[in-house]
């Protein structure tokens, strides 16, 4: 029953020593598949958990692993399907005791075209936890996913680049001189009600936060809080025919679910919030049980 657990993304690999469903310890590193050529992946994993492979070890991963630039592509599963596939992807150990499974991502080109990889795991998990859930999930990320999930199945999905968009505006441009690292909750809740009501001048009123700091002296956890508003609001708005009369569920991190949960209320929908961390070990569980 023991067995290694993976999280691997762009920027981080994350494992987990398991004994069953429950992580025993935990460990990180930098080696994220950004920074690794193919060859590289094996002996980054081994540097992270090379004293836990004691014998045949079984590794269940997710993740950017499995992208075109990882270890071994996962090729992607179209929707609507069930978030975890039969057809793991297994990449070639030079290790005699190691034995890894990489679980595709989900793909989709109709209603528009769109791709997931590591948040399925997620969404496996979440089912697991939660079974007979139908409704919505929020995934809030770099990159967050709406994910419409019905009888066990997804069964289609929207991905917004808020988060990547704020963190780009905060580090590349002119707002990066105002914006804090706290957020202001009554400048976030009075933006996300302006990009709901008027989302096509948020260019506006983005260059506005830079305008009042240097004529009003406007503070920067106000700043930030505003800036934010103003993403997800925009966000939400969009995706309003996604979760509007619907059971919505958010998994990620805390702190930003705590803010798509704050807007998402201002609006009258049913939100609950889960745990993102517990959620993809109960997928990678998921996984684990149906391969081995």
């Amino acid at each position: 029953m023991n067995w290694i657990a993976v999280d691997w993304g762009t920027s981080n690999l994350r494992a987990w020593r398991m004994d069953g469903p429950s992580p025993v310890d935990q460990r990180q590193s930098g080696d994220g598949m950004g920074g690794l050529k193919p060859d590289e992946f094996e002996p980054a994993l081994v540097r992270l958990i090379g004293d836990w492979i004691d014998g045949p070890t079984h590794v269940m991963a997710c993740g950017m692993v499995g992208s075109r630039q990882g270890w071994t592509e996962a090729k992607y599963l179209p929707v609507p399907c069930a978030p975890l596939s039969d057809q793991l992807a297994r990449p070639t150990c030079h290790h005699a005791d190691l034995d890894v499974r990489i679980i595709p991502g989900l793909s989709q080109t109709k209603p528009h075209f769109d791709v997931m990889r590591g948040e399925e795991t997620q969404v496996a998990g979440f089912l697991t936890l939660n079974p007979d859930w139908d409704g919505v999930l929020c995934l809030p990320g770099s990159h967050t996913k709406w994910v419409h999930i019905s009888a066990g199945e997804v069964v289609s999905f929207q991905t917004y680049m808020t988060g990547e968009t704020f963190a780009a505006l905060t580090g590349h441009t002119v707002l990066r001189h105002s914006v804090g690292t706290g957020i202001d909750g009554a400048a976030f809740d009075e933006a996300v009600g302006d990009a709901l009501s008027r989302p096509e001048r948020n260019a506006q009123r983005m260059f506005g936060i830079r305008a009042e700091m240097l004529l009003a002296g406007l503070d920067a956890d106000v700043a930030a809080g505003r800036l934010s508003g103003l993403l997800i609001g925009a966000e939400i708005a969009a995706a309003r025919p996604y979760w509007l009369g619907q059971n919505v569920a958010i998994v990620g991190d805390a702190k930003l679910a705590a803010l798509y949960d704050r807007a998402l209320k201002t609006q009258g929908a049913f939100v609950s919030v889960g745990d993102a961390t517990g959620a993809t070990l109960a997928g990678l569980w998921a996984a684990y049980q149906k391969e081995f």
